[in-house]
């Protein structure tokens, strides 16, 4: 059971999408000089929310890190709509990490994005000065997910900041040479972390917010 405090607030977004909105807080926060961690969630049209997302945020706040989830526009309490190729929702990313730069007196913010929540976040990165850092988990690079989102890839591809992409070996999205493919023209520092024999949806179940949480943690630390 976690021991974080959760605060719930609204975030607007530049075009008046009020967005629910989570903050875990630390019962004692280890290092104010942290950077505060903001999880983008997996596809709103197939059910996305930020309560998927609750056990990886609780476990960095247990571990002394802000983390912020948020359902972005047209999800729960959301107002909007959401967008098939999730284009309108990058405006979702960058409003919440505005909010939490001017609110939580942060210069450093880490986007974790989660399957599709992952090509949305990389479309914000270079878009907030204050990102330092951006993991993905799973990200849908495959020929259908890129019907849909291949038009992200090349934001967070050509950005110069450090990225890591974590992913289950049998993911159905995504290829371990598709990903590799992808990656080998990749701007910065890239690195990769698979799980094996673990599928897409499978990693994104409660059964690895701990795993999870470890890498998310071992990456901000080589920041």
């Amino acid at each position: 059971m976690s021991n974080c405090k959760v605060e719930t607030c609204t975030v607007e977004t530049s075009d008046g999408v009020k967005l629910s909105t989570r903050l875990f807080k630390p019962r004692e926060e280890i290092n104010k000089g942290n950077p505060v961690v903001v999880l983008v969630h997996p596809y709103s049209v197939l059910g996305g929310c930020q309560g998927l997302l609750r056990g990886i945020a609780a476990g960095l706040a247990d571990r002394g890190y802000k983390a912020v989830t948020f359902d972005m526009r047209g999800v729960g309490r959301s107002t909007g709509r959401a967008s098939l190729t999730g284009f309108a929702e990058i405006k979702d990313v960058i409003a919440v990490c505005k909010w939490v730069c001017e609110n939580l007196s942060a210069d450093r913010i880490l986007l974790v994005g989660s399957s599709a929540g992952a090509p949305i976040a990389g479309s914000a990165v270079d878009q907030i000065e204050q990102v330092v850092g951006y993991v993905s988990l799973g990200y849908p690079f495959g020929m259908i997910a890129s019907i849909l989102f291949g038009r992200h890839h090349k934001a967070v591809l050509q950005s110069p900041k450090p990225k890591f992409f974590i992913m289950g070996t049998k993911d159905g999205f995504t290829g371990v040479q598709q990903l590799k493919n992808k990656l080998s023209s990749a701007a910065g520092r890239v690195e990769t972390h698979l799980i094996e024999g673990v599928s897409h949806f499978q990693m994104e179940g409660p059964a690895y917010d701990a795993q999870m949480v470890n890498l998310i943690l071992e990456f901000i630390a080589s920041l």
